[in-house]
């Protein structure tokens, strides 16, 4: 098997999924932090921090995307995708949003597989940049 490829395939698919998120969100911004405001309206946060978090999110999302698809900081990339699941999780369990944890835990899974195996990272422009 030619790990190098899996790793590329796996690291496409994870870098546009979070790049998608991203995308789509960027030109509905408003919309999707009053929906998310609205979804965390009977959690105990704070909306002033769901305000800023849903903010920060779509553009975080964008940039764990690129990142990730063009194996540019990849390892840097990764565990910021790693972080924002993190705490989309812990939103989800405020609000007991408990469909949306599987999608979010198999996220999670794949960042920790790629992380853990990243010296398979060989199509990428980290490996370009390091020459």
């Amino acid at each position: 098997m030619d790990t190098k490829w899996a790793y590329l395939l796996g690291r496409l698919a994870v870098g546009l999924s979070f790049f998608g998120h991203g995308l789509v969100r960027l030109p509905k911004l408003a919309g999707f932090s009053n929906w998310m405001v609205g979804q965390f309206s009977k959690s105990f946060l704070p909306d002033a921090l769901v305000i800023a978090f849903s903010y920060i999110l779509p553009f975080a999302e964008l940039i764990a995307g690129i990142m990730i698809i063009l194996g540019l900081f990849t390892k840097q990339g990764l565990i910021l995708a790693g972080m924002l699941c993190l705490v989309l999780i812990f939103g989800s369990t405020t609000i007991e949003n408990w469909d949306a944890l599987p999608t979010q835990l198999i996220h999670v899974a794949f960042l920790s597989v790629l992380l853990a195996y990243l010296p398979h990272n060989s199509y990428a422009v980290d490996k370009i940049i390091k020459k």
